[in-house]
């Protein structure tokens, strides 16, 4: 039975090795084909070390960590991502950041995303956040790299009560299977009041 389990402060910090594992395994595929590596993901989860108000919600098959999800105020996450929200009417310091969902196809279909945002966005509430956000990598219909069976989420977002933030679209860097460099990403946020 998998376990869902909320972590904050240290045993949050304690986890992040772990996260970054799952990051690089789930990321390689479509659509991110993230070529990471633990140097570039310690140095991206340090936000996560530290924010105060930030949350880890972990997927537990016993004590090996299958899924991760993260979270932290809008305000302490990347500058680009914050930018993103420029000339918006929603202030940055209402918005919650729901960053990245990460779990093992094998464990997928069983309800954790739903998990994932429950607590994510329930801590949210308790921080006093009106919104909650999170982005997705646009690549090309016809990339080269475009795995036919993937099915896009759009669905459950949608369901979960976000949609896309016109015009809310921000620049990350990373390097691609395909990539000698790390190369600009375009992400589109999506957000929902809570």
């Amino acid at each position: 039975m998998i376990e869902t389990r909320r972590l904050t402060g240290e045993s949050l910090g304690a986890a992040l090795e772990d996260v970054a594992r799952l990051r690089i395994a789930v990321f390689r595929t479509w659509p991110y084909l993230y070529d990471g590596d633990l140097a570039y993901e310690q140095e991206y989860l340090q936000t996560y070390r530290d924010s105060a108000d930030a949350i880890l919600v972990g997927a537990f098959d016993g004590a090996r960590l299958v899924g991760a999800s993260t979270g932290a105020p809008m305000e302490d996450h990347a500058a680009d991502f914050g930018a993103a929200f420029a000339g918006q009417e929603v202030a940055l310091d209402d918005i919650f950041y729901c960053a990245e969902s990460v779990l093992l196809p094998e464990y997928r279909g069983q309800g954790l995303g739903h998990a994932f945002f429950d607590a994510r966005e329930a801590h949210a509430r308790g921080l006093g956040r009106g919104y909650a956000a999170f982005c997705g990598v646009v690549r090309p219909q016809d990339h080269p790299l475009r795995d036919a069976g993937y099915r896009p989420l759009d669905g459950f977002w949608r369901k979960r009560g976000y949609a896309p933030v016109p015009g809310a679209v921000a620049q990350f860097r990373w390097k691609d299977l395909d990539q000698e460099a790390e190369t600009d990403h375009p992400l589109q946020f999506w957000m929902r009041a809570l």
